[in-house]
């Protein structure tokens, strides 16, 4: 059986695929922006699952915003470990924005013992101590979205974008759809769906639209996106 085994050719025609599809089955359908189809489309390719093109949202201007926190060496926090590990963290140290997890941190863990929360609503607490932009991704912590919420209301914390990802059943369509009516610049999906990779997916999707990230195998360029019209 032959099969294809180089990883930038299976990615190049996983994109191909992923338009075909879309061309198919979904012939009417017209991303906004270059970077809302990469988003979208690196959902689908790390999912399967073409739902994505009707559940993502985006408001305020919030993939402008991500970029101009990442050109300003700002700080990415994420939720789980899952999406630590997925981020191409070798791009962000080129570029020199900070990335962590602070779940496990002694003080978040201690904060949540003392306040009777969750891990993930104290590390957003605590997130408040670092200085300098800061996007917040959550992909399976919906307490957290809603908490966040609740500190920059309060005038406690200042978030300059959120990805806000959660999958499941308790409070992630409610808390998803208060994220989408703030005033803080957001992606998020509509319904139960999302999930960790889906971070992954999003964040890894605006830094390779911004230029190109060489790995230690291969060179992994931008998410193709379609042409338009008269586009050559």
């Amino acid at each position: 059986m032959s099969y294809i085994q180089n990883p930038s050719s299976i990615e190049e025609t996983s994109f191909k695929i992923i338009q075909s599809v879309i061309d198919e089955e979904h012939p009417d359908y017209r991303f906004q922006t270059a970077m809302e189809e990469s988003i979208i489309k690196r959902a689908i390719h790390t999912t399967g699952d073409f739902d994505y093109l009707y559940n993502m949202r985006f408001t305020h201007g919030v993939n402008d915003k991500i970029i101009d926190v990442l050109k300003n060496k700002g700080t990415i926090l994420v939720d789980s470990s899952i999406s630590l590990n997925g981020i191409n963290k070798r791009v962000l140290d080129q570029m020199g924005v900070r990335y962590d997890c602070l779940i496990n941190h002694e003080e978040v863990v201690q904060l949540a013992r003392e306040k009777q929360i969750t891990r993930a609503m104290a590390a957003v607490e605590y997130a408040a101590k670092i200085e300098g932009p800061k996007i917040f991704a959550f992909g399976g912590a919906p307490t957290a979205v809603s908490y966040l919420l609740e500190l920059v209301d309060q005038g406690l914390m200042e978030a300059d974008a959120v990805i806000g990802v959660p999958v499941g059943f308790i409070n992630v369509e409610e808390c998803k759809e208060a994220l989408l009516e703030s005033n803080l610049p957001a992606i998020a999906t509509v319904g139960r769906k999302g999930g960790s990779t889906i971070v992954v997916a999003i964040i890894n999707a605006i830094i390779y639209q911004m230029k190109e990230v060489i790995t230690d195998d291969y060179v992994r360029y931008s998410t193709p996106t379609t042409k338009k019209e008269g586009e050559k």
